[in-house]
């Protein structure tokens, strides 16, 4: 990860008043397909990372679906094709959301997402 992207997601936590941690990105997060396809709003949680997960999980439009393929894998590295809008926000930490489009952003903590 660059300098670069490293200080604008320590920005964004700071401006929540969320502690910085860290995404490594040779790991996997969870994305639905209409990611890439450009649909907005982009959204995203993080829960407790685990094995070769990072703990994101991003999706596109108002829906949210529960359906066992909704999720595909991705190296956190292909983000910067498929959705350079949200790595600025990949160092919050577990237990926080968002929701942005290029003229809006939502940053908000979910602790049922730790429980």
């Amino acid at each position: 990860m660059s300098a670069e992207i490293h200080e604008r997601q320590q920005a964004v936590c700071s401006r929540f008043n969320a502690p910085y941690f860290g995404c490594d990105f040779s790991l996997k997060v969870g994305i639905s397909k209409n990611v890439k396809d450009g649909v907005r709003p982009l959204n995203g949680l993080r829960i407790k990372p685990e094995a070769d997960t990072c703990g994101w999980y991003i999706w596109a439009g108002e829906e949210f679906s529960e359906a066992p393929d909704f999720f595909v894998p991705l190296h956190a590295s292909h983000l910067s094709e498929w959705a350079p809008l949200v790595i600025p926000y990949l160092g919050l930490p577990p237990g926080w959301r968002f929701l942005v489009t290029e003229k809006y952003e939502d940053v908000w903590k979910d602790p049922q997402l730790v429980d």
